[in-house]
């Protein structure tokens, strides 16, 4: 047995004889979306102690059926519900409310699924260095980089507006109710900054190399804010970008920091596409049943049908000279492996693309997911 691998069985023993000698059992979540046992507590529990019923476990409190997740848990009386707890290497966020909500059972197993990701970190450290190029894909995926290049210019653009508000309350040959109503107009542009420049803060102060906290969190001022940061760089290459959206609302469990760098790279991605046209970019979003579809639709240069199969492979690039291969291959891991979602694609050369985020929706309710 592989020094991992007895670890973490022992582990599971321990939360086993914590929890009065139920059978505690790890799964990872299959790409047919099955939880599939990977081991147990005991040498060989009853089949019936190691079939999880998803439907009734992970999607009864809004949790996403993520491939590759893992998840330990047990019954807590037989032929009772399940307890489950996601693997992690960072605790869940505190109660919403400050008052603990989880059982016994519950907490123990979120100490057990801990231990297990400490361990499944500690082995992927130990595995191998990085080459350069995965040192670049690593890199790549750490919200705390845009964040960083997006954040300097915009604390530049927002000294430069508090310039010329102070420039505007001077000049006394204005008309005043015109200059009242420009400096409103422009307080309101610089709460929108501020705004977002605290958005961004958050996510620098992350360790390098972090994970973000996993949580419930509104997804429409996260894609608002990411579409106002952008609007400044796309129309510096004449391309104007349009926020079409009737979602006022709507909460996600996963990393927000996570679904902002999507939005990014796909913003990005389609004002390149769009220098030579200059038309307008529109970024939607809508509400289908209990899916949240993100769009990003351009009417750019388009791409060439043998490449559609190959954008999202990681080193491909159809910029010549320019890019690293890397963006879109972030933007389909993040996609399906953060929030079990799905990506697509269309395009028509010479007439521009569009790329649709399809996110499962979970339950809506007032509460943090972690409580039970």
């Amino acid at each position: 047995m592989v020094p991992e691998r007895a670890h973490e069985c022992e582990v599971l023993r321990q939360a086993g004889v914590a929890l009065h000698g139920r059978v505690v059992t790890l799964w990872e979540i299959s790409p047919s979306a099955d939880a599939v046992p990977l081991f147990s507590s005991t040498p060989e529990p009853a089949a019936k102690a190691i079939e999880l019923d998803l439907e009734t476990t992970l999607r009864r409190w809004g949790a996403p059926i993520v491939q590759r997740s893992r998840w330990v848990g047990c019954r807590v009386a037989d032929d009772g519900p399940w307890v489950v707890a996601p693997v992690r290497s960072r605790p869940a966020a505190p109660p919403p409310t400050g008052t603990e909500r989880r059982s016994r059972e519950r907490l123990i197993l979120e100490l057990a699924g801990l231990s297990l990701g400490a361990i499944a970190a500690s082995a992927e450290g130990a595995q191998r260095r990085l080459s350069p190029a995965e040192s670049l894909w690593e890199l790549a995926r750490q919200p705390s980089v845009i964040a960083h290049e997006v954040g300097n210019p915009l604390a530049v653009a927002l000294g430069n507006l508090d310039l010329g508000m102070d420039a505007l309350r001077d000049a006394q040959f204005l008309d005043p109710a015109f200059r009242s109503a420009l400096l409103e107009d422009f307080s309101n542009v610089a709460e929108g900054i501020e705004q977002a420049a605290e958005y961004l803060r958050s996510i620098q102060d992350r360790p390098f190399g972090g994970v973000g906290r996993l949580g419930r969190f509104d997804v429409t001022p996260v894609v608002r804010s990411c579409v106002t940061l952008e609007r400044p760089v796309a129309r510096k290459r004449g391309v104007p970008l349009q926020w079409d959206s009737v979602v006022d609302s709507l909460y996600l469990y996963g990393d927000s920091g996570a679904l902002y760098q999507v939005l990014t790279n796909l913003i990005r991605n389609a004002v390149d596409a769009s220098r030579e046209s200059k038309a307008m970019i529109v970024i939607s979003m809508n509400r289908v049943a209990d899916t949240l579809r993100l769009a990003v639709r351009d009417q750019g240069t388009g791409i060439a049908a043998q490449y559609l199969g190959r954008i999202f492979d990681r080193g491909f690039t159809t910029k010549a000279g320019e890019g690293s291969g890397i963006g879109l291959a972030v933007v389909k891991e993040i996609t399906e492996n953060m929030f079990g979602g799905r990506i697509e694609v269309e395009s028509e050369p010479g007439h521009g693309t569009t790329f649709t985020v399809s996110l499962p929706i979970p339950r809506q309710r007032g509460v943090s997911p972690d409580a039970c």
